[in-house]
Parts: C-alpha cells; sequence; structure tokens
C-alpha cells in the first residue's frame, strides 16, 4: 500500500519543517496582498477569516519597533509589573528573553500608540471593518527561541463585541515561520459565528491559556501564515488560529498584535458593568479611536487596562485585577 504523506500539520509538529517551505516556487501563498487592500482582498479575508498585507511597514518603521522592543524590556519607558530585576551588564538579548509577552504597550511606548494606527493598518481595517475604527487592546510577542505557542482559540473569547467586528492586526516584526512560531489558521472557522468551549489543558508546547474544544475542524484543516517581517496579518475575531513553540536555533519571533471593532459596537469586556446599568450597555470605553467618528464620544475616555507582563509559563490573555493592579502601580 502506498505510504500516506503527512500533513504540514504533522510534519511541523515533528520538526520536519523549515522557514518559507510553505510558500510557493514563485510569488506569496493565497490571501497575499500588496496596499491597497481592494475588493479581491476583502473578499478573501470574509471567507476565509485571515489575509496578510505584505510590505505593510517599511525596513526603517521595523527596526525602530524592535528598538522600541528592547527599551520597554529594559524598563526605559517605565516600571512594569511582572518585569524582573536586571543584572548589571546584562545584554538586550538576555533581557528580552526573559519575557514571552507584554499587553498593552501603547500605554507607556508613544511610538507603538502611533503604529496603531499605522497607515496601512487604517486602510485595511476601513476596507474589512467599515469607516468608524477604534483599538482597545496591544499586545507585544518577544517569543524568543524555546518559548512555547498558544493553543487554539477565538480572540472574541477574550474581547467581546456586540457586532462580531473584532479583528485581530499582527504586525511582524521578524520574520515569522513555522520554525519560529507562526500563526496557524483554519480557513472560514469563523463563519458559524460560534464560540466554543474553552477549557485548561497540560500541553507543555502552550502557554497556559485555553484551548477551544469540540469544533468541527481537525489540526490537519490548518494552514501555516509564514510572513516576511512588516507584513500585517489581519484575521477575525470568531477565527480558531494557534502557534507553536519557537523551536529554531536562536533569535526571535517578535510581532506587535493590536485589535481592533467597528466603533459603532459597545464593547463589554472585563464584565464591567457601572452600578445602574446592566450588561447589555455595558461598554468599555478605555478605547483609542484609528479611524473615522466615535459615536459614543459623549461617554468620554477612561483608563481601565495597564501595561503587564505574560509570563511563559502562565499565559492568558490578562483579567482585570491584573490590570487594576498594573494601573495601581503606575498612579
Amino acid at each position: 500500500m502506498p505510504t500516506l504523506e503527512a500533513s504540514l500539520n504533522a510534519r511541523a509538529e515533528a520538526r520536519e519543517l523549515s522557514a518559507f517551505c510553505t510558500w510557493p516556487r514563485s510569488g506569496s501563498p493565497a490571501g497575499y496582498f500588496k496596499r491597497p487592500v481592494g475588493p479581491e482582498g476583502a473578499e478573501f479575508f470574509k471567507d476565509n477569516g485571515f489575509l496578510v498585507l505584505e510590505d505593510a511597514l517599511t525596513s526603517r518603521e521595523v527596526d525602530a519597533l524592535r528598538a522600541e522592543t528592547a527599551a520597554i524590556c529594559r524598563g526605559d519607558r517605565g516600571d512594569v509589573p511582572g518585569f524582573v530585576e536586571g543584572i548589571a551588564g546584562e545584554s538586550d538579548d538576555d533581557i528580552m528573553r526573559r519575557y514571552l509577552c507584554i499587553h498593552f504597550p501603547h500605554k507607556i511606548s508613544p511610538l507603538m500608540e502611533r503604529t496603531l494606527a499605522h497607515k496601512s493598518m487604517v486602510e485595511a481595517l476601513i476596507r474589512v471593518i467599515g469607516p468608524n475604527v477604534k483599538c482597545m487592546q496591544s499586545m507585544l510577542f518577544i517569543k524568543a527561541s524555546g518559548k512555547p505557542g498558544q493553543a487554539w482559540h477565538q480572540d472574541e473569547i477574550y474581547i467581546p463585541t456586540r457586532d462580531r467586528s473584532l479583528l485581530g492586526g499582527w504586525i511582524a516584526l521578524d520574520d515569522a515561520t513555522v520554525e519560529n512560531g507562526c500563526l496557524w489558521v483554519i480557513p472560514g472557522s469563523q463563519k458559524p459565528g460560534i464560540l466554543y468551549r474553552m477549557e485548561s489543558h497540560n500541553d507543555r508546547r502552550f502557554d497556559c491559556a485555553g484551548e477551544s474544544q469540540e469544533f468541527p475542524h481537525t489540526n490537519d484543516d490548518a494552514v501555516p501564515v509564514e510572513v516576511r517581517a512588516g507584513s500585517i496579518v489581519f484575521f477575525n475575531g470568531y477565527l480558531l488560529h494557534r502557534s507553536l513553540p519557537n523551536y529554531a536555533n536562536s533569535g526571535y519571533r517578535r510581532s506587535l498584535v493590536n485589535h481592533y471593532m467597528s466603533a459603532e459596537s459597545l464593547l463589554p469586556w472585563f464584565g464591567q458593568i457601572p452600578e445602574g446599568q446592566y450588561g447589555a450597555i455595558a461598554d468599555n470605553r478605555d478605547i483609542i479611536m484609528v479611524a473615522g467618528k466615535d459615536p459614543y464620544a459623549y461617554k468620554g475616555i477612561e483608563q481601565r487596562n495597564g501595561p503587564h507582563v505574560r509570563p511563559s509559563g502562565e499565559g492568558g490573555c490578562g483579567n482585570q485585577k491584573r490590570n487594576e493592579e498594573a494601573l495601581s502601580e503606575q498612579s
């Protein structure tokens, strides 16, 4: 009998794939577009739940964000809850390797705050979300070699919108490959609009964030999203995605991941319901407008979330207690 060829996923889990081996011999994979994103890109996003914008940032912009990442980890932008006290003479590499992810870096980094509304980002957001767009979260992944990935999940599990408009904008600060832990997505898995049950797991390839359960797909349905530094991966908040560990011999898989949504939708995030109100109108106003008009501007802007470290062994996507502690330590 003929031997069945192992799937890309199985080969990746066995650490048999090399960087960009999943790309065609010429050109880029399906779903990769250049600026500006047009109707074809928007249609691909609607059908598949993701798209890649190539060459979205210049090499100079990427270099600046890499340098800013090192500055944040050194504490040059202020102390962050979860930072470990450094040792005299440590290199930037020594320091950065401590951290898997820092939540809300835009709260302490003017450069990362400006990057929330980068022209390339906003052009695509308007195309796939609409004219009025707000941002509520940023995450800075450092993911040095040896660091874990994150199991299957959907971002709307963590950040609920009222209109299913949540979208991640994943800026690659390094080439992201099957070796160093690029994203894997299950195309079309966003279409049912179902948030699958999450449970904890004991798989040490991944951080301690939960894993989606009982979805009608297998690991072999997933495709890797290998991208060059400076690309942006856009993905729907209901899209099932994961990343495997960084098993490259050295280096990082740095990325700045921002989350956006339609400004028309309320944001009932972290279960914050003001006294005298009810769940249907709960609205987290710790947001930044990146395009268009804010129909709820009369509510003002609040500071509810603070930067904090997400250690390799802890995982998770933040929680209100941690955010409150981060804010209190800053004040």
